[in-house]
């Protein structure tokens, strides 16, 4: 499977895909905007054709875009949620323009108007998103949350009933955390809970959905709902799950990221992938 990092896209978007190279990256994951900002961002020519040609010189593959942290689709604020959709259709304009194939986008929060409105106001963007960009070919990927504050997704069944309320499910997928689900109280260190943990998910949602993988290790206790990342191994989850994961032949094709921490020099990433490789057992 190809493994990777989330890289930064400072000075732009090509500039990302030679970062991740660089650090021994098959795949990787970027923003296309800033993930802070509410200003759009306009993708020039000159950095999507840099973009396209550093990918095919690079070999990096698949690049796989994830949301900005502003938006929230489930916000019971009329003018945040119009907001939010509108950032969300520009992200799917930049996959588009990039030949990205997948968004990652965290579901939404509910801000206190309760769990069954903040459902139904993702959905509803869900689908007006999908209006404003018929023809796209980029598939939205519904991000499992570790569950903190108001956050919605942290549930299996959440996250199925999303597949369930949208008008046409047909243009999303699952993007996995292994942080979020262990926080989110779904048992990964044990044989006996990792599969049904993914039993779960299977009956619910169903395992084709899912078409990549966030690798992080967990800072807090099972069913703690802290979303902190902590490096491979280093964390509550140890080694275990990602050795299940990396060998199980369900998972092998899937493109797998990094999210934990870094410095400048991106040694961090490097010495994860590293321990991650390790894990992978020889296969005739």
């Amino acid at each position: 499977m190809p493994l990777g990092a989330h890289v930064s896209i400072a000075g732009g978007v090509d500039k990302a895909i030679l970062r991740g190279h660089e650090v021994g990256c098959d795949t990787i994951q970027i923003f296309t905007r800033s993930p802070r900002q509410w200003r759009p961002r306009v993708l020039k020519d000159e950095e999507i054709l840099r973009f396209r040609q550093n990918q095919k010189e690079t070999g990096v593959e698949p690049v796989v875009a994830h949301d900005c942290y502003l938006v929230n689709l489930g916000s019971p604020d009329e003018e945040l949620w119009q907001k939010s959709v509108g950032v969300f259709v520009e992200e799917l304009g930049h996959c588009r323009a990039l030949d990205i194939p997948y968004l990652v986008i965290h579901p939404g929060s509910h801000v206190g108007a309760g769990e069954d409105f903040g459902l139904q106001h993702i959905a509803q963007a869900l689908d007006e998103a999908r209006v404003l960009t018929e023809g796209y070919e980029v598939e939205v990927l519904l991000e499992n949350t570790a569950g903190q504050g108001t956050n919605l997704g942290y549930d299996f069944e959440q996250l199925a009933r999303l597949f369930d309320l949208v008008a046409n499910d047909s243009w999303l997928g699952a993007c996995f955390d292994t942080c979020h689900a262990f926080a989110a109280g779904y048992e990964l260190r044990t044989r006996e809970g990792y599969e049904a943990t993914f039993k779960e998910f299977d009956e619910l949602i169903g395992l084709e959905r899912i078409k990549f993988m966030h690798l992080n290790d967990a800072k807090g206790d099972l069913g703690g709902r802290l979303d902190r990342h902590e490096h491979i191994g280093r964390g509550e989850l140890g080694l275990e799950p990602f050795r299940m994961l990396l060998n199980d032949k369900r998972f092998r094709h899937l493109p797998m990221v990094l999210e934990t921490p870094k410095g400048p020099d991106l040694q961090e990433d490097r010495e994860n992938l590293r321990v991650l490789r390790g894990l992978i057992l020889a296969r005739p």
